[in-house]
């Protein structure tokens, strides 16, 4: 029990100190719990789970708790580079060695040499530079295109993926031979939906993040519009709604949270209907709350429509819509009566 006690500890400070995982859900004490185990060895490790949940940010910790914290964290997204050159991206190339080459290129494997290399997306990788890839990973050496000499490497290799690698793996897009290098230590990291009690944590450490020095308080209102939310974005999506409400709100509280196009609460069919708002009535009341920042100017910068980032045209359309009176938007009523 001391050593389970301890550990736990550990893992606290990891997620609050240094790293940026935020929570102490069990689901994520989990997560942080493997950290914690396996970042000490040269094991591989897969990162598991949704777009947004945090992946980079366990690879991260992954490094600085590891004996080559303070070496290079070098980060391949292969999902943003073109096939045709992802390999030289990975294993650089030599001057001259194809239409384009004018300079010598060092890839990433030996700029993380003695550090960590973290292949993000890795099952967007094509199928022919997953063989070399292997290799890479197997024999601890790369070749540069239009290289001669091999090249020895010593790089910790973490990837990450938000695809079920064994599914691809049967539909013959990813290598079985690679899927299995890589999975030595997989860590699944969980939806923001399956640890809800870390949802008013996360949202109050975006808010710290992005007030500055005027932060403002969450009211139980908009922190239960938030835990009742699903969140299909995850993490990003909840950090991205935070920085959106904090340009929108006015004052020291923020009493409710808006979600534009999309209805926060999420449905519950034993739940009374008494109160619950209509899709129009929550757009009414965000299109409403805009204008007044705005000071009543639609279009241009500063206006509402900017604010909205839709056309003035469209803004102008939705207020004939939901009966939005132009002008007054101060003083007057906003909303003409029926």
């Amino acid at each position: 029990m001391k050593e389970s006690s301890a550990l736990d500890c550990t893992v606290i400070n990891i997620s609050t100190n240094k790293y940026g995982i935020e929570g102490s859900s069990i689901a994520i004490q989990k997560v942080l719990n493997l950290v914690a185990k396996v970042s000490p060895t040269q094991v591989t490790v897969l990162v598991l789970g949704e777009t947004g949940t945090g992946k980079e940010l366990v690879a991260r910790a992954l490094h600085e708790r590891s004996d080559r914290a303070g070496r290079p964290f070098i980060k391949v997204n292969c999902a943003a580079l073109p096939a045709n050159l992802i390999e030289s991206e990975l294993f650089g190339h030599e001057r001259g060695s194809f239409t384009g080459a004018y300079d010598k290129r060092v890839g990433k494997f030996e700029a993380a040499n003695r550090g960590t290399l973290f292949l993000d997306e890795i099952g967007e990788m094509p199928l022919d530079l997953q063989v070399k890839l292997l290799r890479a990973i197997q024999e601890k050496e790369i070749e540069r295109i239009g290289g001669r000499s091999v090249i020895k490497t010593d790089v910790r290799l973490i990837a990450a993926t938000n695809r079920d690698l064994e599914l691809e793996v049967q539909a013959g897009r990813f290598r079985s031979d690679l899927f299995f290098r890589l999975n030595v230590f997989p860590i699944v990291v969980p939806p923001l939906r399956e640890r809800r009690d870390d949802i008013l944590q996360l949202a109050n450490h975006f808010i710290a993040k992005f007030s500055g020095n005027k932060k403002p308080a969450l009211s139980r209102r908009a922190g239960k519009q938030l835990e009742a939310y699903e969140w299909p974005g995850n993490v990003r999506e909840l950090e991205h709604l935070i920085e959106r409400t904090l340009v929108l709100n006015e004052g020291t509280v923020i009493n409710e949270i808006m979600l534009p196009g999309r209805c926060l609460l999420k449905a519950d069919p034993s739940a009374p209907l008494a109160g619950v708002k209509t899709i129009a009535e929550v757009e009414r009341e965000h299109i409403l709350s805009v204008l007044r920042i705005s000071g009543g100017k639609i279009s241009g910068p500063g206006g509402a429509a900017v604010k909205l980032n839709i056309p003035s045209t469209t803004l102008y359309s939705k207020m004939k819509k939901l009966k939005i009176k132009k002008g007054y938007y101060d003083d007057g009523p906003l909303i003409e009566q029926a």
